[in-house]
Order: C-alpha cells, then sequence, then structure tokens
C-alpha cells in the first residue's frame, strides 16, 4: 500500500516543490517510503499532528487540505446554512501561515464562510474567536510545543473547546471518504478575501479577549508590588503581542523580553525544543534574569497555551512544574475570593487524572468541588460547558493540568497562558508585597497539605515499528495486577473499559502502597509513552530516592 501511494504522489502534479524535492530523495528508499506512506496522518481529538513533508503520515498542503474537506462535509451535513462559519488561527511554525490559507480556501469552496486572523493568534485567541462570532468550528495550525519539523491542525467545536472523541469520530468518517487529489475543492485565497469568503476577524475581537483576561484579575492594586522586575520569553512564538499588552494594561511595565526569543520563527534558533516545561528553553531567560537582576522568570510556548515559570533561589533559578504552580495558583484563587467575598456556594475546580491529588486537597480544605477528567484541556473545557448547560458557568473558579495549562475564566474553552502569565504575575506581586516568595509559599503549602512529588517521563517510539513497541508496553502494564516493582497495587484503574462518566481512553492508574501512583498512557499527539509519578514522603530527598529506586525497575519496561 505504501509504495502504491507513494508511485500515485509521484505521478501527480504537486504544486509545492518541497514536497516533489522530498519524494524524489525517496527513490529506493523503502523504509523512508514506508514511513511517510504506512499510514494516513492519524486524525483525533487533538486533530493532526505530524513531521512537515511529502506523505501521507505527513503535514502538507494536501493532508491539511483533505482533513478540512472532511470537516466541510460534517459542516454541510450537521450545521443550518447560517452556522456554517469556521474560525482560523495559525501560529509562528513553518509553514503554518500556508496551512491555514489552504484550510481556508477549502471551506471557503465548501460554501462556509471563513473568518482568519489576519497575523498570527495564540491558540486561546481562537477558541475566544469561535464563541464571539458563533462560529460551527475553528481550526488552529500549531503543534504546540512540539520540535521545528512538527506542525498540526487543532479542532475546535461551536463551543470554543477542543472536539469531543464522538465528533473527532463522525469527522473522521468523513475524512476518510476524501480522496486526496481527487475530492477536495478550492478556491484561490485572493479570490475568496475578495468575494467575503474569506473575512479578517476584526481587531475587536482581539481587544475583546485581552479585556476578559484583564478581568480576572483578583487583588486591589494596594495588595500588590508591581515592580516586580519580570523577564518573559514568548519562544519564538505568538504570545508576545498578548501577553505584553494585557500585562502592560494591568500596570506590570518592568517586563524585559528576551531579544533572541522575541520575534516570530519557526525554526526556533535558540531552544530546538519550544517547550517552557523544561530547562533548556528557558536557560537563555534565566541568563536574562541573571544579568537583568529580575525575580520572575516565564516563558509561553509557541500557540500561547501553556506557561512555565522560573523564581530566584539564590543566585540562580528554580523552575516550578506545572502541579506546582497550578497548586499555588488555585490555593491563591481560592484565598483572594474568599478575602473579596466572590467565592460562588458551589465552587468547582476541574483537573486531569494525571495532575497533582494535592491539587484535590487544597480544594477540599476551601470548600471546592473537584471534577477529575481525562488528560487533555478539552475535557476541562467540557466540564465548563456542562456547568453552563446547569445554569452554574460562575460555579467554575480554576482548571488546571500538570502541562502547564492554566485558565481561571470561561472566556475561552481551553487552556490560556494569557491568562496563565498574568495570573502568575499577580499572585507573585501580592506575595512579594507580603514579604512571601513563590518558593517559601509553597513550603507553606507542603507543610499543610503534605509532601509530594511529581514527575512526567517520556519515551519516544518513532515510526511504524515504534508504534508497536508502544502496544507491547501497554500490555506488559496490563499484565500486572498484584504489584509493580515490588510495590503492592491498591487500586488499578483501567480507563479503556471507561470509569464513571469518563469516555474509554488507554491510559492505566496504579495506586501504590505508600499514598503514591503511577500512570502510563500513549500521547495523543507524539510517538510517544508518557509515564506519570507521584511519590508521597516526609521530605524531598525521601521522595526523591524512592522515585530513583521505583524508576530503576521502570525503565527496564521501555
Amino acid at each position: 500500500m505504501s509504495l502504491t501511494e507513494y508511485n500515485r504522489w509521484m505521478q501527480k502534479n504537486l504544486e509545492d516543490p518541497d514536497l516533489v524535492e522530498e519524494l524524489e530523495k525517496m527513490v529506493g528508499n523503502a523504509e523512508a517510503i514506508e514511513d511517510a506512506f504506512y499510514r494516513n496522518l492519524a486524525f483525533g481529538t487533538g486533530g493532526l499532528r505530524g513531521v512537515i513533508g511529502a506523505g501521507s503520515n505527513r503535514m502538507n498542503i494536501y493532508t491539511v487540505a483533505k482533513a478540512s474537506q472532511g470537516i466541510a462535509n460534517d459542516i454541510l451535513k450537521t450545521c443550518g446554512e447560517k452556522a456554517r462559519k469556521v474560525a482560523v488561527s495559525y501560529d509562528s511554525r513553518n509553514k503554518s501561515k500556508e496551512f491555514a490559507q489552504i484550510a481556508s480556501e477549502v471551506f471557503a469552496a465548501n460554501g462556509i464562510t471563513v473568518y482568519l486572523y489576519p497575523q498570527l493568534m495564540p491558540t486561546p485567541c481562537l477558541s475566544y474567536a469561535v464563541r464571539e462570532l458563533d462560529c460551527a468550528a475553528g481550526v488552529m495550525i500549531t503543534a504546540s510545543h512540539n520540535p521545528a519539523k512538527y506542525n498540526g491542525y487543532k479542532v475546535y467545536g461551536s463551543d470554543g473547546c477542543q472536539i469531543t472523541t464522538e465528533a473527532a469520530e463522525r469527522i473522521l468518517a468523513e475524512i476518510e471518504k476524501v480522496d486526496i487529489f481527487g475530492d477536495v475543492k478550492r478556491i484561490p485565497f485572493d479570490t475568496g478575501m475578495k468575494k467575503g469568503a474569506i473575512a479578517s476577524i476584526p481587531d475587536s475581537v482581539y481587544t475583546g479577549f485581552v479585556e476578559e483576561v484583564k478581568k480576572l484579575s483578583l487583588a486591589k492594586e494596594e495588595e500588590l508590588d508591581k515592580h516586580v522586575k519580570i523577564v518573559y520569553s514568548p519562544l519564538n512564538g505568538t504570545g508576545l503581542k498578548p501577553v505584553i499588552r494585557t500585562l502592560s494594561e494591568l500596570g506590570y511595565t518592568d517586563v524585559t523580553v528576551v531579544k533572541e526569543q522575541e520575534q516570530p520563527d519557526g525554526n526556533f534558533p535558540t531552544c530546538p525544543y519550544p517547550n517552557p516545561e523544561i530547562r533548556e528553553a528557558m536557560q537563555l531567560s534565566i541568563e536574562y534574569a541573571k544579568r537583568e537582576n529580575a525575580e520572575l522568570v516565564f516563558a509561553t510556548d509557541p500557540d500561547c497555551d501553556r506557561v512555565g515559570i522560573a523564581v530566584r533561589k539564590g543566585d540562580d533559578f528554580v523552575l516550578l512544574s506545572g502541579n506546582e504552580t497550578g497548586c499555588l495558583l488555585l490555593d491563591y484563587i481560592c484565598k483572594m475570593r474568599i478575602a473579596n467575598n466572590t467565592m460562588p456556594k458551589h465552587p468547582v475546580m476541574v483537573k486531569t487524572i494525571v495532575t497533582t491529588d494535592m491539587g484535590e486537597k487544597i480544594a477540599s480544605h476551601y470548600g471546592v468541588e473537584t471534577i477529575n477528567v481525562l488528560t487533555g484541556f478539552k475535557f476541562i473545557g467540557e466540564q465548563i460547558a456542562i456547568l453552563e448547560e446547569k445554569g452554574r458557568k460562575d460555579d467554575y473558579i480554576f482548571g488546571f493540568e500538570e502541562s502547564y495549562g492554566y485558565l481561571s475564566g470561561t472566556h475561552v474553552r481551553d487552556k490560556d497562558a494569557v491568562n496563565g502569565a498574568t495570573l502568575i504575575c499577580e499572585m507573585f506581586a501580592y506575595y512579594k508585597a507580603k514579604g512571601i516568595g513563590l518558593l517559601e509559599q509553597l513550603q507553606n503549602l507542603y507543610k499543610q497539605f503534605g509532601y509530594e512529588k511529581n514527575s512526567l517521563y517520556s519515551f519516544e517510539f518513532e515510526g511504524a515499528k515504534g508504534a508497536e513497541k508502544m502496544k507491547h508496553v501497554m500490555q506488559q502494564f496490563r499484565g500486572c495486577s498484584e504489584k509493580i516493582c515490588g510495590y503492592s497495587i491498591q487500586h488499578l484503574y483501567d480507563y479503556s473499559d471507561g470509569i464513571g462518566d469518563l469516555p474509554k481512553s488507554d491510559v492505566l492508574k496504579y495506586v501504590l502502597e505508600n499514598d503514591c501512583s503511577i500512570v502510563v498512557r500513549p500521547s495523543g499527539t507524539e510517538p510517544k509513552l508518557k509515564l506519570y509519578l507521584s511519590i508521597c514522603a516526609s521530605d524531598m530527598d525521601a521522595a526523591e530516592n524512592k522515585e530513583k529506586e521505583l524508576m530503576k525497575e521502570l525503565k527496564k519496561w521501555f
């Protein structure tokens, strides 16, 4: 099948010379052909994500157009004529603008009105535009924090939330009916703009987003020390304008932007893996902070839906994990809402099952209900919609996931790093005014709720052979029912069977003795298995020792 499809692509008069060149280089290379054509690029609740290049298993103008045609077919079947509108945005990645225009051409050719941001914009701005413009769907061209060779295609429903499993299956069925070369309709982009089939999203929508984020501020001016020195990096992505504008309008003016990572650049020359979860991506910001004598460092990923922070500790800086930052924010939000008398009668916090259980302890302390959902912020957004249907939208006070995603409002239905960054700066300024650092406040939380070390390990499995290896590893885990690496299993949760109201998902969670846990799952967007460890102990050293012992055995499985 791979060779047949490769030959079909070779016989076509492709409009992208880069693809033609790449296909010609594959001649006689069976392994390269197999990897590029052994399947169609997987489409799921995360949309598409893959390496940019030639082939049915790659991100290129043809796979993007095919997916767009499938979505268009679904909209035509399920939406009335007036509702046939789609919002489109894109980030700084290579080919992102081109892919956004291709998608727009396909939607427009199918009689669907397209609203396209005239310049690159973050993922949360896309989520906001979908709702503000009453669109049937939204498309965000991004591969989030992946390396430069990747790009992707996120799909949103009319609620501004990434599509559910049911919608993804319905759209996938439509995509699979589409012949990549024979069934796709397209109208030239300039023609679409002239005819009004493709329109620019007005600046008022972007301004509306910024105003909604600003409304989420919780502290009074006199409670904040806004003279705090901050270093920020957009990691060559989309965050620069909305983050700096929002902070400036809120009164944070001593913000230094990392020059080398300021402007959009899909090659990410100074941070090959533009993920604020890792020190390498934050290192340049930390060097700036040392020179500028700054106290807070933060960075947003390329599509500005994740934010990572580092805080000063002596002469160096310490990165806080997503779990640590999330717990600090949750505690701050609860504390401030109670002080301001804005805590709803039945408050709700939402987190994913791989996110620290400490969040639930903090929520319970303040009388806040916790809802646990599957991995992926779309499930948090889905819970906001459920609350909204019950007339309880205002009961939602916070949602977070361990992978640096935060949302304290309901203006969007996805994680929002503009919201996260401004709230982090406010929290930092609030504690600074009281003479308390974030590391000190974090230790206060550990003393109150117990020490917990949470770690994420990722294991890559590239290509067709890698996919088979991942299945084998998951089968090994499923074979454990009594013990893992010497630890007794207290409870096993296999989410592939569906648990409670949660949809079925290939996720395993083991609750071990001594209040520790292991979660393992395949990534929904990358060829990886992810392993989450939660270790409870009396202090950091004890937790780290327990983790080393456990990982020494677990690594043998991979």
